[in-house]
C-alpha cells in the first residue's frame, strides 16, 4: 500500500504517515474526488476497484471526519509528490504496522484490510 509521510512543517499531523486522499469538494463524486487527490498528492493516476470500508471518527470535539477507503491500482509514472508529503513508501503489511498511528492500523484490523497484504 502506498503511504505518505507529512511535511515536518504541516500544521496538521506533522510528520504521520498516511493514505494518500484529502477533502471531498462540493458537488464532487467520492471516487472523481479520491483521483483528484492521488494524483494532487503522488502525480499518480489511479483506477479505483472497489469499497474496503467507512468510518467516522471525531479529531477534536468540534469537528468530525468521514473516512471512505478504496482499492486502487495505479497506471504507469512515478511518484511526484506535493508539497504537502516528503517521503513515500510502498509499504508491506510489516512496514505499514510499523508508521501507520495505532488508531488507523485498528480500523484496518476490524475491516479486514491489512488481510489484503498477506
Amino acid at each position: 500500500m502506498l503511504i505518505l509521510r507529512r511535511s515536518l512543517y504541516d500544521h496538521t499531523f506533522a510528520g504521520t504517515w498516511e493514505f494518500p486522499g484529502g477533502k471531498l469538494e462540493f458537488g464532487e463524486k467520492l471516487e472523481d474526488c479520491l483521483c483528484r487527490e492521488v494524483r494532487e498528492e503522488t502525480g499518480l493516476e489511479v483506477e479505483v476497484e472497489c469499497l474496503l470500508y467507512a468510518n467516522t471518527f471525531l479529531t477534536h470535539p468540534w469537528r468530525q471526519v468521514v473516512v471512505v477507503t478504496y482499492l486502487c491500482r495505479p497506471e504507469e509514472g512515478e511518484v511526484r509528490l506535493s508539497e504537502e508529503h516528503t517521503e513515500y513508501l510502498w509499504a508491506t503489511g510489516q512496514e505499514l504496522r510499523e508508521r501507520i498511528p495505532q488508531k488507523v492500523l485498528e480500523e484496518l484490523e476490524r475491516y479486514g484490510v491489512l488481510a489484503l497484504l498477506n
